[in-house]
């Protein structure tokens, strides 16, 4: 018997999941060059989709230090993600903010969306909690299938798990 929760743990129809997802992959011109780390977490994110979720992608891309770095966006990666599980995938133009608000809200269960790049702020790699808390007020559960830096004291990684119902997604 596993001493943390996994999604099998969570009920999650008609509710809006937080999935904190590595999807910090090679780019060429915005292309997405390998995808490895976005077919890894595919059978978390299609188990939540089946199960009734909506489901709010979070990752970052690079090291911009805080600032917005347009190489950096996250867009192609939903663009490709979209294209992978065969459904429309929304893209927010930030990771936080009442625009980000209402375009996770009209999410639906088995709807996608892709926020932006959270290392855009700085608050991320600090473990900030009031930044966790912003992110946190976008679900209502939170799920870690980013493996790779889940050794990380980040915001959308340590804080956001004492803020939400949190649960390790199959990754983990």
């Amino acid at each position: 018997m596993s001493v943390f929760k996994t999604i099998d743990d969570l009920a999650v129809a008609g509710k809006r999941v937080l999935v904190r997802a590595d999807l910090n992959m090679p780019m060429k011109d915005g292309r997405i060059t390998e995808a490895s780390r976005m077919e890894k977490t595919l059978p978390t994110l299609n188990d939540l989709l089946d199960r009734g979720a909506g489901v709010i992608v979070m990752s970052h891309l690079g090291r911009p230090g805080g600032k917005v770095v347009a190489e950096l966006s996250l867009a192609p990666v939903a663009r490709t993600l979209a294209e992978t599980l065969g459904r429309d995938v929304s893209f927010a133009a930030d990771c936080i903010g009442p625009e980000v608000q209402k375009a996770v809200e009209a999410v639906s269960e088995g709807g996608v969306a892709m926020l932006e790049n959270l290392r855009f702020h700085g608050e991320e790699e600090a473990n900030d909690i009031v930044f966790a808390g912003k992110l946190a007020e976008l679900g209502h559960l939170y799920v870690n299938d980013a493996f790779s830096c889940a050794h990380r004291a980040h915001a959308s990684i340590e804080a956001i798990a004492h803020l939400l119902p949190s649960a390790a997604g199959r990754l983990m």
